[in-house]
């Protein structure tokens, strides 16, 4: 390939966007769970002949992309390219090898072009089960946690490794889901591989690592620009997790030198004797999103962004985990790892991070039986806080951040299992008071259509520490885990009654700025969207709002509500 111009660049790396986004919707329309459907829990990408990857599809979370690319090399030194042959595809969920956790399945596809591997495509998806002990925090090894396949070879020049799929299925209580779910994550390769190939043909492309090099080549170089524009030095943060039996502390320092930014998380908690523990290459994913979100987020994420962060966490700390640690949790930690980089960093670049959110997604597994067919449902669902504040607007509401994961309709969990959810609205006052205001979360309630028992495994964070707001900006409010109105311990697998009602209200997230640096008009909106009470704009925007209805009518219109500037003033002097 002669050298490319600016142009021919564009049109080769556009084109090969588009080649990685077929290969995502295959995958979306072809999944057989909810939690890859709906959730969009997955990621997908490009890789060249070395195992560095070129390119990602538009949409992924940071935990499956990252571990993923980084963790492609293991599958290049167990399957040598010239051990493998077309139709060979290769599998592992070893949570050391790629996204942390025995749940996460990624297959790699080398793409042949006659006799010769020309690049790779590869994908990462949640299973929707994996046996051991239902998804939780509750075991001490990782043996508990379900079925560990090692790289291994999925297809064999196009047959499927009966032997490897007649195992996984005896191991998993979603054998259906499960495995359906490993063909559309061997289709979606496929798709993108044939599209790979018809661009090579149309371009004349005979092979596709020199425009690699070029991209990767041009990624670490902006990132390295935006490292650069920093000014040298060593800036800290520490957040706290709830942990299980006792909290978590996490700290990060990062040290600028010049165009290189190097992340060491010495002096954060030793790992857990319970499944929280994060294995370190889930830790440089989360740590190498938060550089390039906050640094130069229109950086092509690939193997050319990570170069210019190293990062570091001691052997045996909860960053760090070893073997063999339980870590089927690890999202519940490993999602605090942006906020604590974007805290460390917020003094010298305030007009580019977020003040604290919800971090964790809410994780729940929920087992149940359906009252008229008698058949047993696993869900994996969802749930998401508020986002703080940003310098200038407010914090989403219910928004997967930093983990890109979405929830799931109110219809699509009711049709999947007889779970019902009574409600799920806004949490009022939920989003931290500031200039901007923190995200909001929502308050769900569950009940159960059967008369059996069943079960809940509630994987959440942030019941005890709040996340913490930016320049006077107030936390947000804490989540709250309930059985039966009751705040019930999370993160471990609970047996219930029939009756039984649990209560999930993710946190919120926290505020930017002074609260009564925000425009009371603003604040008034907030009022009549439900957002904020009229006591909370009095007592922590210093905003008088009146509201001049029937306090007990069902609908409140917005002209009943009405901003008192004179009572505003004197409140705030």
């Amino acid at each position: 390939m002669t050298e490319l111009n600016a142009i021919q660049l564009e049109v080769l790396w556009n084109r090969l966007l588009s080649v990685c986004n077929e290969q995502q919707t295959t995958l979306v329309r072809t999944a057989f769970s909810t939690i890859v459907r709906e959730s969009l829990d997955l990621a997908c990408g490009a890789f060249d002949t070395r195992g560095h990857m070129i390119a990602q599809s538009a949409t992924g979370t940071p935990g499956h992309i990252n571990p993923m690319a980084t963790g492609a090399i293991h599958f290049l030194n167990t399957y040598p390219p010239e051990t493998l042959k077309p139709g060979d595809v290769l599998v592992t969920n070893d949570p050391w090898q790629t996204a942390g956790q025995v749940n996460d399945f990624t297959v790699m596809t080398p793409v042949f072009r006659g006799d010769k591997i020309v690049a790779y495509f590869a994908n990462c998806c949640h299973s929707p089960d994996i046996g051991g002990r239902i998804l939780s925090a509750g075991a001490h090894e990782v043996y508990e946690e379900g079925l560990r396949v090692p790289i291994t070879k999925l297809f064999s020049e196009g047959k499927p490794n009966e032997e490897l799929f007649k195992i996984i299925r005896a191991n998993v209580r979603t054998p259906d889901e499960t495995v359906g779910d490993l063909y559309a994550q061997t289709s979606c390769n496929a798709v993108g591989a044939r599209s790979l190939l018809q661009m090579m043909d149309e371009f004349g492309l005979d092979t596709i690592d020199p425009l690699g090099d070029e991209i990767i080549k041009r990624s670490e170089h902006a990132m390295r620009e935006g490292i650069r524009a920093l000014p040298d030095g060593v800036y800290k943060h520490e957040v706290w997790s709830d942990g299980f039996e006792s909290p978590l502390k996490l700290v990060a320092t990062v040290t600028v030198d010049g165009s290189d930014m190097t992340i060491d998380f010495d002096g954060s908690s030793p790992q857990s004797a319970r499944g929280i523990n994060v294995v370190l290459n889930y830790t440089r994913g989360y740590a190498s999103f938060a550089v390039k979100a906050a640094i130069s987020p229109e950086v092509p994420h690939n193997e050319g962004a990570f170069r210019p962060v190293t990062v570091t966490a001691p052997e045996g700390s909860i960053l760090n985990c070893k073997e063999p640690a339980a870590v089927a949790s690890r999202h519940l930690v490993g999602h605090f790892l942006p906020g604590l980089i974007l805290g460390a960093l917020a003094p010298v670049i305030p007009d580019r991070v977020l003040a604290g959110g919800a971090d964790p997604g809410w994780m729940s597994v929920w087992r149940a039986t359906w009252p008229k067919t008698g058949k047993n449902a696993n869900f994996t669902l969802f749930q998401l806080g508020g986002t703080g504040a940003r310098p200038t607007k407010d914090g989403l509401n219910t928004t997967g951040f930093p983990s890109g994961v979405g929830g799931v309709q109110a219809e699509v969990i009711e049709n999947q299992a007889p779970l019902v959810q009574a409600y799920r609205v806004m949490k009022q006052d939920s989003g931290g008071a500031g200039e901007f205001r923190g995200g909001l979360a929502q308050t769900t309630l569950f009940s159960h259509l059967g008369k059996e028992k069943w079960s809940v495994s509630g994987m959440v964070d942030r019941t005890k520490f709040e996340a913490q707001g930016l320049f006077g900006g107030q936390p947000g409010a804490i989540g709250e885990f309930k059985l039966n109105g009751e705040h019930v311990p999370p993160k471990t697998i609970m047996w219930m009654e029939p009756d039984a009602t649990i209560g999930m209200d993710p946190p919120g997230g926290a505020g930017y700025g002074e609260a009564h640096n925000r425009d009371p008009q603003r604040v008034l909106e907030d009022v009549i969207h439900g957002y904020v009470s009229i006591e909370s704009a009095r007592e922590d925007y210093g905003v008088v709002v009146n509201f001049t209805g029937d306090e007990n009518a069902l609908v409140k219109l917005p002209e009943q509500y009405a901003l008192d500037l004179e009572g505003t003033e004197k409140l705030r002097n």
